[in-house]
C-alpha cells in the first residue's frame, strides 16, 4: 500500500509529523519508545545513543530524577495559574536565577513556551521600545542567511533557511538579511574561522542604503545551529556590536541552541565576549523535559517601556497561555541547580577538544568536503550524492539502525552530544557517524 494511501486504522497515520519526510518515514518508521541517560531504546529494546541531546535540549541525559521530583512536588502544589495579572512563587525565583548568570545588564525576564515564541517575544519588545522612545520609523529587522529563528511568522521572516522562507509567502515586510558566515577561506577549521569579520559590515550596508533611524534589531543566532553549526569568524560578532551600538540598533543573539552551556559557558556571549540587548533561551533551560523558554532584556529597555504607559495599565500587550507555567519553571529550577553543582559547564570545557578533534579528523573520508565545530556541536559536510540532502538523509537512517540518533542539515552531518556523555561514548558516537558516512 502505499504512503499516500493506508488503510484508516494504521495506527501511525493520523499524526502529521513536524519537520519529517512524512511518506518515507510511514515506510519506515524510527520510533523511539523509552529514554535513560544518554540512550534512547527503540521499539524492539534496542539501545541508540542519543547524539543529538535530543533537539540540543536535553544535556543532563534522559530521567533526571531531581527533575522528575521537582515536577511531581510542583504538579501536587499549583498545577496551573494564569499568568496574565497574576504571578507564581516558582516564576520569580527562576527569573532571579537566570539574571545570575546571563550577561551583565541582561536581568529582565520574559517567559514563553518555545523558542519560536521566543523570538517573536524579542522582535516586538525591540519595536516597542523605540516606538514608545518616539523612534516609531524603527520598524526594520536585519537577519541572515542561512539562520534559524522559529516558524513562526516574525521567527521565519528575519530567518535564513530557504525552504522554511519559500514555503509560506513573503513574511514580514521590510525585512533584509546579511550573508551566512559559511567560507571557503575557513574550510576544516575548528572553533573560530581567522576569515570573515568583514561579513559583519553587511548590516553597515543596510544602515547606509535604508538609513539607521529605520532599523529596530539585528538578530543572529552566535553559532547558526540549524543549518549546519556555521562558528563566527573571529571579530565577527564583536563587530556587529559595535555598528549596533553605533547607530542605536539592538542587537538579538538567539540562543536557544547554544544556551545553557552548549559552548563551555552559560551563554555563548559569554564565550565569546560579546553582549546583546535582548536575548532568547529555550531547549536546555529545562532539560527538555517541559516546553519553556525566555528572553533576557536589558534593564533600561524594560524600563523605558514601562514608564511609557499610564499607571496601572498593561505596558506590553503581549504573552502566552503558558507563560511562566508554575510547573516548566519547576523543571527548569531543578535543572539550573543541577547545572550548579555538577558543574556541568565546566564539563563541557573539559570534553570540547577530544570531541572537536575527532570530528576534524573526518576530513580524511574523500566525500567529506568540511568539518567544523565549537564546544559540544560538531558538523560535517558531505559531497552531494543524487538530489540535495538526499545522502545526509541516508546517513540520518542507516545510523539510527546501527544504533545513533544524530541530526542532518541537507548533506550536512550534526553531532551535539549530551554533557553527561563519557569520553568514551562519544568516542563511540563519532565512530557510528564515521562508519555510517563511509558506508554512504
Amino acid at each position: 500500500m502505499s504512503a499516500t494511501i493506508r488503510a484508516s486504522n494504521d495506527p501511525l497515520i493520523h499524526q502529521w509529523m513536524p519537520f519529517t519526510a512524512n511518506r518515507q518515514f510511514l515506510e519506515q518508521p524510527r520510533i523511539i519508545a523509552r529514554a535513560e541517560g544518554v540512550y534512547y531504546y527503540n521499539t524492539r529494546g534496542e539501545k541508540l545513543l542519543d547524539g543529538s541531546s535530543g533537539l540540543y535540549c536535553i544535556p543532563l541525559g534522559h530521567g533526571r530524577r531531581d527533575i522528575r521530583e521537582a515536577v511531581t512536588k510542583q504538579m501536587e502544589e499549583l498545577d496551573y495559574a494564569p499568568p496574565f495579572q497574576f504571578g507564581v512563587p516558582p516564576a520569580f525565583r527562576l527569573a532571579t536565577e537566570i539574571a545570575q548568570i546571563t550577561p551583565p545588564g541582561l536581568n529582565r525576564i520574559l517567559f514563553s513556551g518555545s523558542g519560536s515564541e521566543a523570538v517573536e517575544s524579542a522582535l516586538k519588545v525591540a519595536i516597542q521600545y523605540h516606538r514608545v522612545r518616539g523612534e516609531g520609523a524603527r520598524q526594520r529587522f536585519v537577519g541572515r542567511e542561512r539562520g534559524y529563528h522559529g516558524v513562526n511568522f516574525g521567527g521565519w521572516s528575519v530567518g535564513g533557511m530557504v525552504n522554511n522562507r519559500k514555503a509560506f509567502g513573503l513574511g514580514l515586510p521590510g525585512v533584509v538579511h546579511m550573508r551566512h558566515t559559511k567560507i571557503p577561506e575557513n574550510q576544516f577549521e575548528m572553533g573560530e574561522g581567522t576569515h570573515g569579520a568583514n561579513l559583519a559590515d553587511d548590516l553597515q550596508r543596510f544602515v547606509d542604503l535604508y538609513g539607521a533611524d529605520t532599523i529596530a534589531a539585528c538578530i543572529v543566532e552566535p553559532i547558526a545551529g540549524s543549518t549546519g553549526i556555521l562558528v563566527p569568524p573571529k571579530g565577527y560578532l564583536q563587530r556587529l556590536r559595535d555598528i549596533c551600538t553605533r547607530h542605536g540598533i539592538l542587537l538579538i543573539f538567539d540562543e536557544v541552541i547554544t544556551g545553557f552551556g552548549r559552548t563551555g559557558s552559560a551563554f555563548a556571549a559569554e564565550t565569546f565576549g560579546v553582549t546583546p540587548d535582548i536575548m532568547t533561551m529555550a531547549k536546555a533551560i529545562s532539560n527538555g523535559s517541559i516546553p519553556m523558554a525566555a528572553i533576557a532584556v536589558r534593564e533600561d529597555i524594560q524600563q523605558t517601556i514601562l514608564d511609557a504607559a499610564p499607571p496601572s495599565t498593561v505596558e506590553f500587550f503581549h504573552g502566552y497561555t503558558y507563560s511562566a507555567h508554575p510547573v516548566a519553571c519547576a523543571a527548569a529550577l531543578a535543572t539550573l541547580k543541577i547545572y550548579r553543582e555538577e558543574n556541568t559547564f565546566g564539563r563541557v570545557r573539559q570534553l570540547s577538544p577530544a570531541f572537536l578533534e575527532q570530528i576534524g579528523a573526518l576530513r580524511e573520508i574523500p566525500f567529506v568536503t568540511d568539518t567544523r565545530g565549537h564546544g559540544l556541536l560538531g558538523a560535517v559536510d558531505l559531497e552531494p550524492q543524487g538530489a540535495p540532502g538526499q545522502r545526509g538523509f541516508k546517513v540520518l537512517c542507516k545510523a539510527f539502525e546501527a544504533g545513533l540518533v544524530l541530526r542532518n542539515a541537507g548533506d550536512t552531518i550534526v553531532l551535539a552530544p549530551p554533557f553527561a556523555a563519557t569520553p568514551d561514548e562519544i568516542s563511540q558516537m563519532v565512530s557510528i557517524m564515521k562508519e555510517t558516512i563511509i558506508a554512504n
